[in-house]
């Protein structure tokens, strides 16, 4: 039984930084998507990024191009989402999800689900 389980959300400044952590296990993640998406109030799940775990193969959401970086380590088996420069409509709940293959940029994708983390960003 895949488990994705986020950690490091929280309170910043726009302008700030923050980095979220993914502890995924439950099978082998190797080829796979690893993505984040998230989910403002209101507002439908959208996507982030993504990694194809263990080779390097990344995409971004144009939102966040140049400012967010997906790395992953794979000795620890987990996924981060580095977030600098944030603003204000980065605001929202961030999930980190697991597709059973290189996934999509859509949620519908991805099988697997951490329980969300809220990252709030003030200006």
């Amino acid at each position: 039984q895949v488990q994705l389980v986020e950690s490091g959300g929280g309170s910043v400044q726009a302008g700030g930084s923050l980095r979220l952590s993914c502890a995924a296990s439950g099978r082998t993640f190797t080829g796979s998507a690893l993505a984040w998406f998230r989910q403002a109030p209101g507002k439908e799940r959208e996507f982030v990024a993504r990694i194809i775990w263990g080779g390097g193969y990344t995409d971004y959401a144009d939102s966040v191009k140049g400012r967010f970086t997906i790395p992953g380590d794979n000795a620890k088996n987990t996924l981060y989402l580095q977030m600098n420069s944030l603003k204000p409509d980065d605001t929202a709940v961030y999930y980190c999800a697991a597709a059973g293959g290189i996934g999509s940029r859509f949620a519908s994708g991805f099988a697997s689900w951490g329980q969300g983390i809220q990252v709030t960003v003030s200006s």
